[in-house]
């Protein structure tokens, strides 16, 4: 049932993408106005693909699908907020342009997700404890990976002002720049808001969610490491009024960070060092 409802998702993701894909010239920044989003076709299919995506989750839920921890997993629920966040904003905002690229990521998550299962067994005892840290850990995911495609936008969109270039295909915005702006640094706000819970959470109740005391490993080390530079980030913006390209370097660089912390770690354990 799971692979079904799995192989499902994958193929009305590809078709989002492929419907949402962007034709004709592109804009140098500002795309024409879009359709409300439940009269185009792509939303509507993306919209299905996220449906039968949360249903993998439902499965897990319901006991019927052994629940998974290895990286790729991680990166599938990442890639289905990330999805729900769009759609979310997307009633709000015309942003068609980060569509194609969402549902493709999307799908190639859940692909990743047969070809490496994850094998990492819940700690013994942990119980919810261990599910709610890895929940706020995963939403933070979620929500930086959000704010670093629309990163992504507004990096596309200055290099289209700069040197009159096109925007890369499908990155164009179809809103105001500072709109655009304000909503990558919430969305950054909220993943920080989670990501300091979740490691508050790790170092208070350790033992309880690992099973022994709390330890300084290269996990650790990047997750805090990311942290601070998204600390710096927001502090730079509310205090020094950081915008453009100096924001958006600690952006990317605190959200490489922590891909690392967690889904690059357990990438290099189970897929390379396979343990």
């Amino acid at each position: 049932m799971w692979i079904l409802v799995n192989g499902a998702a994958f193929a009305l993701y590809l078709l989002a993408s492929f419907l949402a894909r962007p034709r004709g010239p592109r804009s140098a920044v500002v795309a024409a106005p879009a359709m409300p989003a439940y009269r185009d076709a792509a939303t509507v299919a993306m919209l299905l693909a996220w449906i039968a995506h949360s249903g993998t989750f439902i499965l897990v839920l319901m006991g019927l699908h052994d629940p998974d921890f290895g990286f790729a997993p991680a990166l599938s629920l990442t890639f289905w907020l990330v999805a729900a966040v769009y759609w979310v904003e997307s009633l709000y905002y015309p942003l068609q342009g980060l569509r194609a690229w969402i549902c493709l990521l999307a799908a190639i998550s859940l692909l990743l997700t047969w070809i490496f299962p994850g094998d990492r067994p819940t700690p013994t005892g942990a119980g919810v404890a261990f599910a709610l840290h890895w929940a706020m850990g995963i939403a933070a995911y979620g929500l930086f990976g959000a704010a670093v495609l629309h990163g992504f936008m507004l990096w596309s969109a200055e290099r289209a002002l700069h040197r009159r270039r096109p925007t890369l295909a499908g990155l164009g915005p179809a809103l105001p720049l500072l709109t655009l702006e304000k909503l990558t640094y919430r969305l950054a706000a909220l993943g920080f808001a989670l990501l300091t819970a979740s490691l508050v959470f790790a170092v208070s109740f350790s033992e309880k969610l690992f099973g022994h005391a709390f330890e300084f490993d290269h996990q650790t080390v990047f997750a805090v490491a990311s942290w601070l530079l998204f600390a710096v980030l927001l502090l730079g913006r509310g205090v020094l009024g950081w915008r453009g390209r100096q924001a958006l370097r600690w952006l990317f660089s605190g959200s490489a960070l922590l891909l690392l912390s967690y889904v690059g770690s357990r990438f290099v354990l189970q897929v390379i060092l396979h343990r």
